[in-house]
């Protein structure tokens, strides 16, 4: 099985920052890339205040943080920076646009060979998809596409979602498998439907919980506080969607619609409407709660 060494990372966001710092404090040689000289500067500074954090807080030696930080580079370039070569896993954490993404794939489909793993961080998108507009590129292409799902914030939280495609290769899933593993997360398998388990569980709940407002059900104080105290869910769904942003909510909704072919996924109107003016949730300062404060 070919051994992943080095690690490239599309997108300098918070998944996509997230995703190198872990690769690199795991040991991977990592680098992360982005369109535009902010972006991974921002990205840069990021890692470097999140590692001091960990060190002062006493989870990490600065020995460890040290190394960690000089196997991170950074790129300006997106998916065709010069500093992703010599990759052997190159993961997708763009936009959650299925045209944007065909575009990043298609990109990487002529750029690199087999064995090299091309990886989406998609949460709902479908493999199959993304693949197709790989092998569009380069025959066969899509036998090395695969999902790599982390969860925000990547550091924290322990599950990666791994989404074969309809062509992904079973070497491809396993070398995934135990790279995952190796960063220290837990690896769970799910197949390729709209939302794949997580979103097409979750995303419902949090739409039911809007009509829920919506419909004069219970105010969002009592609607957060039931589900946790009732259910034990460390977060409540309305706030939940505020953490989330509540713009990536309703997409994903319309994806599940989409994908699922039916209606009865489509966003509530109160969440659309919140989305329509602005209101996404912390990334804004307010969404159902106001967080300026």
């Amino acid at each position: 099985m070919h051994e992943v060494k080095r690690v490239g990372v599309i997108g300098a966001g918070q998944m996509g920052g997230g995703i190198a710092q872990v690769a690199a404090v795991a040991g991977f040689d990592t680098v992360v890339s982005d369109t535009t000289d902010a972006a991974v500067e921002r990205c840069k500074a990021t890692h470097a205040k999140l590692l001091a954090r960990a060190v002062e807080k006493g989870r990490m030696e600065q020995a460890d943080a040290d190394a960690a930080s000089s196997r991170l580079t950074y790129a300006v370039g997106g998916a065709e920076a010069d500093g992703l070569s010599g990759a052997d896993i190159v993961i997708e954490a763009v936009v959650e646009d299925a045209a944007v993404k065909a575009k990043v794939f298609s990109t990487l489909a002529k750029r690199f060979a087999d064995p090299v793993i091309l990886a989406t961080n998609t949460s709902s998108i479908s493999i199959t998809e993304i693949g197709a507009a790989a092998s569009k590129a380069a025959a066969g292409a899509d036998a090395r596409v695969i999902g790599m799902h982390f969860f925000y914030p990547v550091p924290v939280m322990q599950l990666v979602e791994v989404i074969n495609g309809l062509a992904t290769e079973e070497e491809v899933t396993k070398r995934v498998i135990a790279l995952a593993e190796a960063m220290g997360k837990t690896a769970l398998p799910a197949n390729d439907r709209a939302g794949f388990v997580s979103n097409r569980v979750l995303m419902p709940m949090i739409n039911e919980a809007f009509y829920a407002l919506m419909e004069g059900v219970a105010e969002p104080e009592a609607i957060d506080g039931i589900m946790k105290l009732g259910c034990n869910f460390p977060m409540g769904p309305l706030r939940l969607a505020d953490f989330i942003g509540l713009d990536t909510c309703a997409h994903i909704m319309d994806v599940l619609a989409e994908g699922l072919n039916s209606e009865r996924y489509r966003p509530c109107p109160l969440l659309r409407q919140l989305v329509t003016a602005g209101r996404l949730g912390d990334k804004t300062g307010r969404g159902i709660f106001d967080h300026q404060k």
